[in-house]
């Protein structure tokens, strides 16, 4: 663990400055624009919250002005593109070891100049311990907020707005992380934060619980136990001197005690009989390895029958643990959850969170904010800006162990709107959007890996080309580079850092960290020209449809949507191929890969559906020559449809924003889309989202409204991304067609197929 070069006597934000592992600018960050602190002090680490707003650069899309102009010159762009600044809420938590307390909020008081912050919430038994210490620094009034209040708060908001908060740990599985997807439903349940000590707290209702019980025997009795039998004063190397321990050395176990008669008796021999046991009577130094590792099978054990034991007394079945004791440690989660499971005869389940150790201060920032209503919005992890979830196992180099250095970070941004379930989900519980978990699938992370670790140079091309009047474009990119291949190579190692590791994980990761140095939409300009070329060829798209007969028309509109879903600058086989596509790509004969469409054109013979909803894929070819002309046919048959689209932009996907003004396009040329728009059968929403893949847990809450108000009974998922990377195996409450063009060859075979396979997947739910 990386030294921070501060004790007590009080040292300055420069020591701060040359010792730490990150640049205190990566650390603190956005410092001056802090508006609101929260802290939170246990026995033996402190965790700092603040929220700040954060300055970034958008791409916005209007219509242009054509007052006396003629607005049908053949080469004008559709609309034009404005890069402009906007503010936006993040929600900054650090944590580091109350050693560093004074030096880090020296550094803070240096860099704090919103002269409006007034106030810093505070929790933890350090509320009081440094409450002068941090009044004098920081020059702010600190009002000391309940513990267990804030506790219950923070557990409540990372299960509710951090998708992957908590997992299952079992070191023989594979993987031996299982993290669990986000519940609707999480109460009631029982939270055990280990600190110092422990608290055990039945959770029934947001704000509802009761403390039922604890212990004195926590974190700290490891560190300080720890520290007098090894001599070692740190607890991540305490810890890492137990992962290399054999606890059987100290412990004396049950065929100890035994020998062979364990078997008559029905006990395991492995069984510890005695915690410590042979120290006693055996004349022999033991190692700290060893003393390390009995220690924290003797904590960890007490802590998990305690738990176990108060979950039955209740009858809950789920308990979280939190508290920065665990950290993530295999060792620790291993005893727990092994002790849970022995005591509870596996009725019991013992359930880890990534955040473990920011419970409280979370907590005790919304009770500081509950001004500003932080529970009206949904939140989410910004991947760029967090350390991740680590391992502290032994066959990991010490550079890998580190997290990040002396400090452990997570950031969250508000999002614009709240995020909800689409109604339409069979089983919200039970629905995981991803097809493929890396974290499970050795094979495919390594080469999901690697193609995103060969696009990169492409990436960075685009971005440096969307904006050819910036001069420090070049070097932002680099940045940009340089943070993303370094997540990259962190989840080589360490592929649970983020929670499940899968292709849209992926993606939204480099979303994340372009939007870090100012590239908010790399593809703008392609899809302003993409989109112009085919609003000009709409016209005879549509006559050259109406032309067909009915049956003839069903199979080309289904072919339209497909051969605008190939084209997409995103995937390496397109631009590999030198693809270029025509309203009229054929593809292979039928049966295709995955081929429902028999089934589908049957349907079609029926009655209409009420309405439709739509998930969009691209901008230009799909949605205005593949989607649109659907959109219209499905109008045409007495069905309304809400065309639903990301809120903000990812690779070449088509925005909220550009559909608006790609729909009104069309309606000056096209009198169905028209009289739809007019009449409101046809209704433009937003998703929520700014990723290329689909997460249909969380939904723009007003699109959720939307969908349950006018009775949707089809939904229609297009897109390698929205169909096949998610939702390949979600289960809807109505008809649902899922339909993509698979451009990856791997994937291809993956799927039995061969590059640009076609998905045609038409299900009905059962009776």
């Amino acid at each position: 663990m990386a030294e921070c070069g501060a004790s007590g006597s009080g040292s300055s934000g420069d020591s701060l400055d040359k010792s730490i592992t990150l640049p205190p600018d990566e650390i603190f960050r956005n410092l001056e624009n802090a508006k609101r602190f929260a802290i939170d002090i246990g026995g033996s680490l402190t965790k700092l919250a603040y929220y700040s707003t954060v300055q970034h650069k958008v791409a916005k899309v209007r219509s242009f002005d054509h007052a006396g102009k003629d607005t049908e010159r053949d080469h004008e762009p559709p609309y034009e593109i404005s890069v402009q600044e906007e503010i936006t809420a993040r929600l900054h938590f650090i944590k580091f070891e109350n050693t560093y307390i004074e030096a880090c909020l020296d550094f803070i008081k240096d860099h704090l100049v919103n002269t409006e912050t007034k106030v810093i919430q505070a929790t933890g038994g350090g509320a009081y311990k440094f409450k002068d210490l941090i009044e004098e620094k920081l020059q702010l009034k600190v009002d000391k907020e309940d513990v267990m209040t804030c506790l219950i708060k923070g557990c409540n908001f990372v299960l509710k707005n951090i998708p992957h908060e908590a997992f299952v740990y079992q070191k023989d599985a594979d993987p031996e992380f299982r993290f669990q997807t986000n519940h609707p439903h999480i109460f009631p349940y029982l939270l055990v934060n280990i600190g110092s000590g422990v608290s055990i707290v039945k959770v029934e209702t947001e704000d509802r619980f009761e403390w039922v019980g604890g212990s004195s025997i926590g974190g700290g009795t490891f560190w300080g136990l720890g520290a007098l039998l090894t001599k070692t004063k740190k607890f991540d190397e305490l810890l890492h001197l137990a992962s290399r321990g054999q606890h059987s050395n100290v412990d004396m176990l049950v065929r100890d005690v035994y020998g062979g008669a364990h078997q008559t008796l029905g006990l395991s021999g492995n069984l510890i009989a005695s915690s410590f046991g042979k120290s006693a009577t055996a004349d022999q130094e033991f190692s700290k390895e060893d003393m390390a590792k009995s220690l924290l099978h003797m904590i960890s054990n007490d802590i998990g029958q305690l738990a176990c034991l108060h979950a039955r007394l209740h009858s809950l079945d789920r308990v979280y643990f939190g508290g920065f004791f665990i950290r993530g440690h295999p060792v620790t989660m291993r005893t727990i959850t092994y002790s849970i499971n022995f005591f509870s005869k596996g009725e019991v389940q013992a359930l880890f969170l990534r955040h473990e150790g920011y419970l409280g201060a979370i907590g005790a920032f919304l009770k500081g904010a509950e001004q500003d209503n932080p529970n009206q919005y949904s939140w989410g992890e910004n991947y760029a800006g967090s350390s991740g979830l680590m391992s502290t196992s032994p066959e990991l180099g010490p550079a890998q162990r580190a997290r990040s250095g002396t400090f452990d970070l997570l950031e969250m941004d508000r999002l614009e709107r709240p995020l909800v379930n689409l109604p339409l989900l069979l089983d919200p519980p039970s629905y995981v959007p991803d097809t493929v978990d890396l974290t499970d699938d050795a094979l495919a992370r390594k080469y999901w890996l690697t193609c995103f670790e060969e696009a990169l140079d492409g990436v960075v091309k685009r971005a440096v080309a969307s904006q050819p009047d910036s001069v420090d474009a070049a070097e932002r990119a680099e940045k940009f580079r340089q943070k993303y291949w370094n997540k990259l190579q962190t989840l080589r190692q360490q592929p649970f850092a983020y929670g499940t590791l899968t292709v849209r994980s992926l993606l939204d990761t480099r979303e994340h960290c372009l939007n870090e140095f100012n590239f908010p939409d790399p593809y703008s300009k392609v899809k302003q020209r993409e989109n112009g070329v085919a609003l000009r060829c709409f016209p005879g798209v549509v006559r050259s449809l109406d032309a067909l007969g009915w049956e003839e028309r069903q199979l080309a509109l289904v072919k339209g949507l497909l051969a605008g879903n190939v084209f997409d600058w995103g995937a390496r086989a397109v631009s590999d191929t030198g693809l270029i596509l025509c309203p009229s790509l054929s593809f292979s004969e039928r049966p295709w890969l995955v081929d429902s469409y028999s089934k589908w054109l049957q349907r079609l013979k029926g009655p209409p559906h009420k309405c439709a909803l739509i998930f969009a894929d691209n901008s230009g070819i799909d949605i205005i020559l593949g989607v649109f002309p659907f959109v219209r046919e499905l109008l045409l048959r007495g069905t309304e449809v809400i065309l639903a689209c990301n809120s903000g932009p990812a690779l070449n996907d088509v925005t909220h924003s550009e559909s608006l003004i790609v729909a009104e396009r069309i309606a000056g040329m096209d009198p169905v889309v028209h009289s739809a728009l007019r009449e409101e059968r046809l209704l433009l929403v937003q998703t929520g989202s700014s990723s290329p893949c689909l997460d249909l847990s969380r939904l723009d809450k007003g699109l959720a409204a939307l969908v349950r108000e006018r009775g949707a009974d089809l939904v229609v998922i297009e897109g390698m991304g929205r169909a096949v990377h998610t939702n390949y195996h979600a289960a809807l409450r109505c008809e649902s067609l899922k339909l993509a063009v698979v451009k990856n060859a791997w994937l291809a075979e993956r799927l039995g197929g061969r590059l640009f396979s076609v998905i045609f997947k038409y299900e009905v739910p059962a009776e």
